[in-house]
């Protein structure tokens, strides 16, 4: 039997992202599909105000918001971001993320080999 590289998912399953990940209050919940040294890839739901402070990362990171708003910072530059929206955080540069309003976030990292 093959070695499946993702886990905490199932297969062969049609599937709604946003459901995979549950808000709870007074946190930030995650789910981590994928992780590796070439990519990463994790599910996150943030309560109200919760945050991620700065911090930055060896890799490129995409952020997907699959529901809510939030307000990410990239270096100097904040950005407002609703439900269906995408931005990429570029690796070494320092980046932080706040719920506007609770979200959920796809996040797919891409590392250097």
């Amino acid at each position: 039997m093959p070695q499946h590289l993702m886990k905490n998912i199932d297969f062969s399953k049609v599937l709604e992202m946003e459901g995979l990940v549950q808000y709870q209050e007074g946190q930030v919940v995650s789910r981590t599909l994928a992780q590796g040294k070439p990519v990463s890839i994790t599910l996150f739901a943030f309560a109200e105000g919760e945050e991620i402070s700065s911090h930055s990362s060896g890799g490129d990171a995409l952020v997907y918001l699959l529901d809510g708003e939030a307000e990410i910072t990239i270096g100097e530059e904040r950005y407002q971001m609703k439900k269906g929206q995408t931005i990429v955080m570029p690796a070494g540069i320092p980046h932080a993320l706040q719920a506007v309003k609770p979200f959920k976030m796809l996040l797919i990292v891409i590392f250097s080999l």
